[in-house]
Parts: structure tokens; C-alpha cells; sequence
């Protein structure tokens, strides 16, 4: 087990009051450069939990040296190096994290995503009296059938599992066969701070920006967000489209650049990349859209909501738990580029009913998909499940 050097240890961790609370560990299987949803929200329950009677440690299988998990941490951070669950190396670990559980006095292990989910769940709980809660943030979408097979053998062990949705949760009951008592939804949630009004940039009427913000994966959709863009050049010929998000999937990315040409969008249609200021960037935008092709619940919806921005969304996941159509967003299918351009064309034709979205987006994030409301219904999970 490793503790990252490059870090350094937050005062409060060493304080005898903070060292007597419950020892929450949060076990992710990777911390990448680009940091995805469930890695963030690992580091904002890291951030907030001491306030609400928990200390926190962070343990993951892989971490990038240059990842922004790293930058200020909120807690420490352990790797334990893990590139299979099944080989010796693996035996190795499973000695180390007991070892580690029984040393730090850990009480509560959340896991995140298959490997954590899996391997660090059956270590915790065949080796320790610690309580295991699973953190599901997806539909299954990353599955191998191995992984489906051992989810269905392994539904009895967690004490609790937390999912980011109501269409995650039927999928952990119905799919893989979990007591529904044990399943919790506990959406994401923003904190509202950091995500303060502020003004729009001028423009010239008639100039709008419509924009998608997610990782480059095939599982946003992408492409069909660049053939919508390409069915309104023409009908709306002052829209531009951008794309934001790194580049994980570089054959993918590759596709999407050869489609934008092929659709004769290089100039209508730009990839701006990570961005750092998305506040910024998306206060810079008058659309939202979301096409992706399967989602467990969307942090890059809540984002545009709390910017006041009209979102489009597909009918996947739990988008519709945050996009209440014809409120504060437009639904459409998956997969259907057709679908998809009149919704936003409808929102671009009609401003006034694009900026009472956008408004409403905003309200219903202040009411429902906050921090404090994460938070809140996370420390009382634990405390039931420590009784």
C-alpha cells in the first residue's frame, strides 16, 4: 500500500477528535487524468464528510501522476497497485488491504465501479467487519459478462448500495438481483457556490452557441450530435456547436474529426478540449445538449441547469429525473440525429421558451440536486448502517 508522497496530509486529519470518528474508506478503481463523474463526486464526499461526523481516506487500484485528484487533496490517498483481480499480485493485495482495514480502523468501504465493487467488496467483507456499501453509478454499460455473473452471485454482501438514480436502482433490483431494502437513490449534487450566476457575453442577434460537454467516449454520442448540428447549418446559419471534453477514446475522436468533415461543419463545429472554466464556458452558451447513448445519472445536466441553461437531453438513464420535459428541457430518443435537431431547433426558434428552461433548470437544481442534499442523505445512510 502506498501513500502518495506528492501530497500533503490536511491538518484536520491529524486532530485526536477527527482521528475518533468513523473511518470511511472510498475505494475507486482508477483516478485518471481526466477526472469522470463518480471520481469527482468521491472527492467532493471526501470534502464534506468531516463536517458531518466521518473522516475519509481514498484508496484506488490506478492513479495518474497527473491527475487533479492529486491537486489539494481533501483527504489522504492510497494506491494500492491492481491490474488484475484474479493473480497472485491480487492475493498479495487482498492481504494488504485486510492489513489496511484492520490498521486505520476502518468501519464504513464505499466502492466505486466494477473492480472496487467486486474485488475490494469481497475483500472487505470476508476479511474485516467493516460495512460494505456499493456506490452504482451506471446501467451496465461497462459490463463484461463475467462482470454480470458476479454482480448476480455477489448481490447479497453489500450492507447498503447507494445508486445515482431511480432507473439505476430498478436495474440493481431487477438485474442484478439485490434486496430492495438495501437500495438507496442518492442523486449527485452540485455545490450551488461555485456555480454562481454570472453575465452572458454579448452577441449580435441571431448568434447562438449550442453545446455538449463530455469526455470523448462512443458512449455520449457524439456523432449524433454532430449529424443534428449538420441537419440546422443550414436552417440556422449564425448556430455554432462545440464539443468539450478530453479524448479517451482516440479512434473515436478520430471518426468524430472525419464526420465533421465529411458534413462540411469545420467551421460551424469546434472540439474545444478539457475545459477548465466550464462555469465560463457554458455561461459563453445558449443550448445544452446531451445525446448520449446511455447514462446512469449526468453531472454535465446538472451543470447546465445550474448555469440556466435549456437542455436536450436523450430518454436514457436517470436524464429524465433531472430533464422534466417541456419544463425545464426537451427528451428525445437515442441514437436519432432526426430527433434531436428539431428539439434544439425548437428551443433556437422559440428564446423566450428556451431562457424559461433554463430558469427552471436552475430552480429545480437549487431545490433537489445540491450538495447539502448529497450529503445530508449519505451521513444518515451510514449511520444506519453502523447501528
Amino acid at each position: 500500500m502506498i501513500k502518495l508522497a506528492a501530497q500533503p496530509e490536511p491538518a484536520p486529519q491529524n486532530d485526536p477528535a477527527m482521528q475518533a470518528l468513523p473511518h470511511v474508506l472510498l475505494v475507486i478503481d482508477q483516478l485518471p487524468k481526466a477526472l469522470g463523474g463518480g471520481e469527482r463526486v468521491a472527492l467532493n464526499l471526501a470534502a464534506l464528510l468531516p463536517g458531518h461526523g466521518f473522516r475519509v481516506s481514498i484508496l484506488s487500484f490506478s492513479i495518474h501522476p497527473e491527475s487533479s485528484a492529486l491537486q489539494s487533496p481533501p483527504c489522504p490517498i492510497y494506491l494500492l497497485p491492481l491490474q488484475r483481480t484474479y493473480d497472485l499480485a491480487a492475493l498479495r493485495g487482498a492481504f494488504e488491504l485486510q492489513a489496511f482495514l484492520k490498521q486505520h480502523q476502518v468501519q464504513i468501504v464505499q466502492t466505486f465501479f466494477e473492480s472496487s465493487d467486486l474485488w475490494a467488496g469481497g475483500v472487505t467483507k470476508a476479511a474485516s467487519q467493516a460495512r460494505l456499501i456499493w456506490n452504482r453509478r451506471d446501467m451496465g454499460i461497462l459490463r463484461t459478462p463475467k462482470h454480470s455473473i458476479a454482480y448476480r452471485l455477489m448481490a447479497g454482501i453489500p450492507d447498503a448500495v447507494f445508486t445515482v438514480s431511480e432507473q439505476v436502482r430498478r436495474h440493481c433490483i431487477e438485474v442484478d438481483g439485490v434486496d430492495p431494502e438495501r437500495v438507496q437513490t442518492i442523486y449527485n449534487g452540485l455545490n450551488l457556490s461555485a456555480w454562481e450566476p454570472i453575465d452572458r457575453p454579448g452577441k449580435t442577434s441571431g448568434d447562438v452557441v449550442v453545446t455538449t460537454v463530455g469526455n470523448i467516449r462512443r458512449v455520449k454520442g457524439h456523432d449524433v450530435f454532430v449529424r443534428a448540428a449538420a441537419a440546422l447549418a443550414s436552417r440556422f446559419p449564425r448556430a455554432r456547436f462545440t464539443i468539450a471534453g478530453q479524448v479517451l477514446e482516440p479512434d473515436t475522436f478520430l471518426e468524430l474529426q472525419r464526420l465533421v468533415h465529411e458534413l462540411n461543419l469545420g467551421e460551424r463545429l469546434r472540439f474545444v478540449g478539457d475545459v477548465k472554466q466550464l462555469r465560463e464556458h457554458l455561461a459563453s452558451s445558449d443550448l445544452f445538449v446531451l445525446p448520449s447513448r446511455s447514462e446512469g445519472f449526468s453531472n454535465a445536466i446538472l451543470e447546465a441547469m445550474a448555469a440556466s441553461l435549456p437542455v436536450v437531453a436523450t430518454d436514457v438513464g436517470g436524464n429524465s429525473e433531472a430533464v422534466k420535459d417541456g419544463v425545464n428541457g426537451l427528451l428525445v430518443p437515442p441514437e436519432d440525429p432526426v430527433a434531436l435537431a428539431e428539439a434544439i431547433a425548437r428551443l433556437l426558434s422559440n428564446p423566450a421558451e428556451a431562457r424559461a428552461m433554463g430558469m427552471a433548470g436552475r430552480s429545480l437544481v437549487v431545490k433537489k440536486f445540491t450538495s447539502e442534499v448529497m450529503i445530508e442523505q449519505t451521513a444518515c445512510a451510514y449511520r444506519r448502517v453502523l447501528v
